[in-house]
């Protein structure tokens, strides 16, 4: 996901149209166009020389290997859903909240409802996440 230039390194994230073909390999592990065609969540249904056209680039970017069976081009991702979201969280935390990990929680938690549920599985989250750092 990290493209070098001269001065620094640029840190690259999926477009949309991407992430529906990065999502769709998540799920395959491996596929042809054809299968990334089929299992893409997009409306209206992904063209397939679209979707052929964007694993060019997506490879060319890193996001995506392939191997040949046969005559066919098999795509696998080399990057996880994971990585993605872990790159996009920081992207979106530095540029919109300044870098402040609190000023976006207390966003979330201010603009939405949240479930008593969910807060107790943030504390336990929080939680664990103390410990595991103390060790």
């Amino acid at each position: 996901m990290k493209r070098r230039s001269r001065s620094r390194t640029k840190v690259l994230l999926p477009t949309e149209a991407e992430l529906l073909i990065l999502d769709a390999l998540w799920e395959l592990g491996e596929g042809t166009v054809e299968d990334v065609v089929n299992r893409s969540r997009s409306s209206p249904r992904a063209n397939y020389k679209t979707v052929q056209t964007l694993l060019r680039i997506m490879e060319d970017k890193g996001f995506v290997q392939h191997t040949t069976r046969g005559r066919a081009f098999v795509f696998m991702s080399r990057v996880t859903r994971d990585e993605v979201g872990r790159v996009s969280a920081k992207r979106l935390v530095d540029r919109n909240f300044q870098g402040s990990h609190t000023a976006m929680l207390m966003n979330l938690l201010d603009s939405n409802h949240i479930k008593e549920d969910e807060l107790d599985a943030l504390e336990k989250l929080i939680q664990q996440y103390r410990e595991r750092k103390a060790k």
